[in-house]
């Protein structure tokens, strides 16, 4: 890099810093933000693809422990989790492709 691509990037952070200061405080609003429902219904994502907890859970990534925890009201998803859910539940074949060609 060079000095002047340095002190852009500082610059560049120094000012990320101080927005996400200001946002805390809230002084100013993020330019976006898209939060998680609030709740989302497990078992009517499962359903609505017709798969077994233990062949959703394999397809998507999650521990067969946890969807029961999740479809009998033990446990709630965390913010992430719901918004994959949403995911999921509006494009399970896009999530399917990228699942299916990730590497680790």
């Amino acid at each position: 890099m060079s000095p002047d691509t340095d002190t852009s990037l500082g610059d560049e952070l120094v000012a990320s810093l101080a927005e996400g200061m200001a946002i805390l405080r809230g002084e100013v609003q993020p330019a976006r933000f898209h939060p998680a429902p609030a709740a989302v219904d497990v078992r009517a994502i499962r359903k609505g693809l017709g798969l077994s907890q233990s062949e959703f859970a394999r397809r998507f990534g999650f521990g067969i422990a946890t969807m029961r925890d999740w479809e009998q009201g033990r446990y709630q998803p965390d913010q992430a989790a719901r918004s994959y859910l949403l995911v999921i539940e509006r494009e399970p074949e896009v999530v399917g492709r990228v699942l299916q060609t990730a590497t680790v």
